[in-house]
């Protein structure tokens, strides 16, 4: 299959669209962008790092100095929880996880369950309540460590409405409305939520005293990040610093991974193992060539090819493994169909693992979760 015509990228907090340039997008939002010598010096091998997924930052650098010198350091990344959790979803818990294991850290993980209740439309607050219970399972299930992982629900842990109140009040009006871009609020929650966040991302300051927090982001929520670090030294914390991840694409190969189409674009985490295969099967956007006569003489396309993607984000992380892939796919040794069912097991296989992990994580949720 031939790449789209490449159209004008626009984001928000909320949507993304269009073709991304990745160094445009650097300039755009005035980041920084991560050096082979920073990803190098963070030391994991988590693949979301090392090829380069995580993409820019603002004072991570700082962070990574004072984690190293063994001084507080912490990492918050948080959950809006609007529907079940499928792979994109994973992205910066994963590596909060990595960098948790490598430096010991505190990890502090907001359910943001207001945010989703102001914004989706349809979404009642009995609905919101029951996916964050369902979310944070998911979330203890991927393995952070019991009491260094904060997990805290907004409609919950009413404490961080006071944080959130002292925010506000240095928050002018306009400052907020400027990270809604053109899309209008259409209720007074969805106007205050940006404090919300700012209290979210100051938490572990508010919690545990001045020092660097580093929050996993994608970049089309740095605008949070700008006006949180805008406020920070008003209460004498440290400016938390960021990383910000590219989009992972859905299986049709659209931009970001979004659940759209009956979630026909998206692997969920509670799917099961024939939903797996006929997903990968039929929806996976292709790289391969028309015929299989064709793909053997050409070859195919692994930089566009919805299944070699995942595997270089998710599922080999071992590096010659993927670098054969690559190869042999792009030869026209490997077809569409042979890479898909590597996909198809390495995907069933996690998910078996995972559904393991969070039945055992019920029994674990009280060792994570705070209370008022």
């Amino acid at each position: 299959m031939n790449k789209k015509e490449a159209k004008p990228y626009g984001i928000t907090p909320w949507e993304v669209s269009g073709d991304l340039d990745y160094e445009k997008l650097i300039k755009d939002f005035g980041v920084a962008k991560i050096s082979g010598e920073l990803r190098g010096s963070i030391g994991v091998s988590n693949p979301l790092i090392k090829r380069e997924i995580y993409f820019a930052h603002r004072d991570a650098d700082k962070w990574l100095s004072d984690a190293k010198k063994k001084k507080r350091v912490s990492i918050l990344t948080g959950r809006g929880p609007s529907e079940k959790m499928h792979l994109g979803h994973l992205v910066p818990f994963l590596i909060a996880k990595s960098l948790q294991e490598k430096f010991g850290c505190d990890v502090y993980i907001p359910i943001s369950d207001d945010e989703k209740f102001f914004v989706k439309e349809g979404l009642s607050y009995e609905k919101s309540i029951e996916y964050s219970k369902d979310n944070i399972l998911d979330l203890i299930a991927l393995g952070f460590r019991p009491g260094k992982t904060f997990i805290f629900e907004d409609f919950v842990y009413t404490d961080i409405y006071r944080y959130a109140a002292q925010i506000a009040k240095k928050t002018t009006y306009s400052t907020a409305r400027a990270i809604f871009g053109l899309k209008p609020e259409n209720n007074v929650g969805w106007t205050f939520y940006p404090a919300m966040q700012a209290a979210h991302i100051l938490f572990p300051q508010f919690h545990k005293g001045k020092h660097m927090t580093l929050v996993p982001i994608g970049i089309d929520q740095d605008p949070y990040m700008r006006l949180v670090r805008d406020v920070a030294e008003n209460f004498g914390f440290e400016k938390p610093a960021a990383i910000h991840a590219k989009f992972i694409p859905s299986l049709y190969g659209e931009a970001k991974m979004s659940s759209s189409d009956s979630g026909l674009n998206v692997i969920f985490l509670d799917d099961d193992k024939k939903t797996v295969e006929t997903k990968i099967k039929k929806y996976a956007f292709s790289g391969g060539k028309k015929s299989i006569e064709e793909h053997r003489r050409l070859g195919g396309d692994p930089d566009i090819d919805i299944s070699f993607q995942y595997l270089k984000i998710f599922f080999e992380p071992d590096d010659e493994k993927l670098q054969k892939i690559y190869d042999d796919y792009k030869s026209g040794i490997l077809l569409t169909s042979e890479l898909k069912e590597i996909l198809i097991k390495r995907i069933n296989d996690f998910l078996g693992e995972h559904r393991r992990k969070k039945e055992l994580a019920k029994k674990q949720i009280g060792k994570f979760l705070m209370k008022n």
